[in-house]
């Protein structure tokens, strides 16, 4: 049962989604690990003696915990997205520290057109209350999924007034599915299954520990076109979630406050030092990210496109070679693989490129 080793690759003490990824492919499965010896793990770069035979004594323990993960997926109706299955979450899919495994309860697609991570402080103000309600409102003609990490005030608003405007809604956990947190959630929690979903990385009996949140920022940074701050503190989650979009070369909007106010120190830096465009309204993140209202008609491909400079340069080397793989074409084009898998996406979402196994891309 091919689940059962994917699962378990992850559940091996200090190996993380780098070590994994190397691990599965220079065996070629994740299942191979079961049956490799110290000289198969010690010939995989990165991998040392003293790892290897950590790897080797802990594997045992990490099928057992991989069993009772996958009884929990079964009974609980969790999907289990591994990185290299197509039902992966595209942007989220390419990125070095992207985890082996997803979990995921819901009904929203996971490769939506348009995307936006909505963030900010666990005590908003009535002044932050109604301006995150206000953009997620006005982002419903964009056809826009809302993502947030379902903690106190800003992530819940968002999530709540996505559900009662009929707008699908992505909540990114910092534990297991087997909780919710804060249990004040969780009646919002079930009105999201069914309209959107949980995703997290994190196994059932997981808990909310501070080290968790960092890491699930990074994974809503990832997932999200562009990324909102609204009310945050000089320092903090929501400011985490904003450099993980810089690097990942994603928008990133703020929601100006009063200068006096702890809770505008965050947005108003961000502006001030140009890291994030000043926004007032959806509208605003509509005409920075270059999007035209939804209309009720199918998604088609497009023959006549505007394309900037460098997604040109991208469909021309994929012409002249009929496909190339991820990795020569960021060799071509020497931009960061964050910022080329970004570009890809939009052309996949655009209907000019097509994915094929292996990390290569053709002209759809």
């Amino acid at each position: 049962m091919s689940i059962l080793y994917q699962i378990a690759i992850t559940k091996i003490n200090n190996v993380g989604p780098v070590s994994a990824k190397s691990i599965i492919a220079h065996l070629g499965s994740a299942e191979a690990l079961w049956s490799a010896n110290e000289d198969d793990l010690i010939a995989i770069p990165q991998i040392a003696k003293i790892t290897a035979q950590q790897i080797l004594s802990d594997r045992d323990d990490a099928l057992s915990k991989a069993e009772l993960e996958v009884k929990f997926i079964d009974k609980n109706h969790v999907t289990a997205l591994y990185y290299l299955n197509d039902n992966y979450p595209r942007r989220l899919k390419y990125f070095d520290q992207s985890p082996v495994m997803l979990y995921y309860q819901g009904s929203a697609n996971l490769n939506p057109q348009r995307t936006i991570g909505i963030v900010g402080t666990r005590k908003p103000s009535e002044y932050g209350i109604i301006q995150c309600e206000k953009i997620v409102e006005g982002l419903k003609s964009y056809g826009v999924n809302i993502i947030s990490g379902l903690a106190y005030g800003i992530d819940t608003t968002s999530h709540r007034k996505s559900v009662e405007t009929g707008q699908e809604t992505i909540g990114v956990l910092g534990h297991g599915l087997d909780m919710i947190y804060p249990a004040s959630n969780r009646k919002l929690s079930r009105k999201m299954i069914d309209h959107g979903g949980l995703l997290t990385e994190f196994g059932q009996s997981s808990k909310p520990d501070r080290e968790n949140f960092p890491m699930r920022n990074r994974i809503i940074a990832a997932l999200s076109d562009a990324v909102i701050i609204i009310e945050s503190a000089a320092k903090g989650g929501s400011i985490i979630t904003a450099t993980f979009a810089d690097a990942y070369n994603k928008d990133v909007f703020a929601v100006p406050g009063r200068i006096n106010d702890k809770m505008s120190a965050g947005p108003n830096k961000l502006i001030k030092t140009h890291k994030a465009h000043m926004i007032e309204s959806a509208e605003d993140i509509a005409y920075i990210m270059r999007w035209d209202e939804i209309s009720n008609q199918p998604i088609q491909a497009q023959l006549f496109v505007e394309l900037s400079d460098r997604e040109q340069s991208i469909l021309d080397y994929i012409r002249a070679h009929k496909e190339l793989p991820i990795d020569t074409l960021q060799h071509l084009m020497q931009i960061p693989a964050s910022e080329l898998s970004s570009i890809l996406i939009q052309l996949e979402f655009k209907g000019i490129v097509r994915p094929l196994p292996g990390k290569r891309y053709m002209l759809h």
